[in-house]
């Protein structure tokens, strides 16, 4: 009965999440509706084009098909790599304080970043997204080395070595800034977050590695709620503890890497979201893994999607909205958390 509710649910919410998208799609300085974003997306699928009525005008296909619609797409695997990754986090580390971006790859992405915009690099091999990608997974490594011992991987050690790679690259990013005051506005835009240069091409290349990366943490939900008890408590139950931490860590920190590597940081999501669904499914990482995906997608698709139309022709970065709904939600649990105790 209860799997049949939780599939009940999540087909709601999938339709939810798709009727959201379609009207976020009309949203925005050109003026649409819904009809004709409709039109538009299925004159896409060849096995219904045929039957669609075409009352649009190629600019109203190029807004919608390529300059609206990437970034919709990106913003719910986004959201919802990032809300996945937070629920992980937390049960792996046993830290509801514990979130995407605390083994320090959004402070690799953004110094990548950073460099690649100081040296020009916006048009040239694989612009700025590629350089921080590639610094984004260069950090991963790092950490890893630093924080293996043998076979086991200390989660103390990985903590502590997200964090001053954080510091660190925070640092060389600000000396950027001073250096080249003439970058500054770019550099902060990025690190804040947007969805504003996304395309067809960046979104292809995030989205398989997003699936790949829910698919596995959703397979090893059961072992999650089992590590909630504790290490040694999870291997007397058959349990191999540090490989399960190694291979969740590394699926879910390469996913955020391609992620803040295209779209910037964007915080709050993972951190906040998992607890959202927590007060509604309880502690049970099977209800809260693939709930946390439609709650992740649906939170920043709605967030983009104000973000770009709230003070239209110009555009917020998406990070800020994020944290503007997330702190004052968050605070709110803190409250919460201490007046239970």
């Amino acid at each position: 009965m209860k799997t049949k509710r939780r599939n009940i649910f999540i087909v709601l919410w999938l339709g939810a999440t798709l009727v959201l998208m379609l009207i976020s799609s009309v949203l925005g300085v050109a003026d649409l509706n819904i009809s004709k974003a409709l039109q538009i997306l299925l004159s896409k699928f060849p096995v219904v084009s045929q039957w669609i009525p075409q009352n649009y005008t190629v600019s109203e296909d190029f807004i919608v098909w390529q300059i609206r619609l990437p970034r919709i797409v990106l913003s719910v695997f986004a959201g919802a790599a990032l809300s996945v990754c937070g629920a992980a986090y937390q049960s792996i580390f046993r830290n509801p304080l514990t979130d995407p971006y605390i083994l320090g790859v959004s402070s690799g992405a953004s110094l990548g970043a950073s460099l690649a915009i100081l040296f020009g690099l916006e048009h040239y091999l694989l612009g700025i997204s590629g350089v921080a990608l590639i610094t984004a997974l260069l950090t991963v490594f790092l950490i890893y080395r630093l924080a293996s011992i043998g076979n086991r991987l200390h989660t103390a050690t990985l903590l502590l070595s997200g964090i001053s790679l954080t510091f660190l690259a925070a640092a060389i990013i600000s000396f950027i800034i001073v250096i080249r005051q003439d970058k500054m506005d770019k550099i902060i835009f990025w690190t804040m977050g947007s969805f504003s240069s996304v395309n067809w091409s960046s979104t292809s290349i995030v989205i398989p590695f997003t699936l790949l990366g829910i698919i596995i943490v959703l397979s090893y939900a059961k072992e999650l709620n089992i590590l909630l008890t504790g290490s040694e408590t999870a291997r007397s139950l058959g349990v191999e503890t540090e490989k399960v931490k190694k291979r969740l860590l590394f699926f879910s920190t390469v996913m955020i890497a391609f992620v803040v590597s295209t779209c910037g940081v964007i915080g709050f999501v993972g951190l906040v979201v998992p607890h959202m669904v927590r007060l509604i499914t309880g502690a049970d990482n099977r209800l809260v893994i693939p709930y946390s995906i439609f709650a992740g997608a649906i939170f920043l698709l709605l967030a983009d999607t104000f973000a770009r139309t709230v003070m239209q022709p110009a555009e917020l970065p998406v990070g800020s909205i994020t944290a503007l709904i997330g702190a004052p939600f968050f605070i709110y649990l803190l409250y919460r958390a201490k007046k239970k105790l």
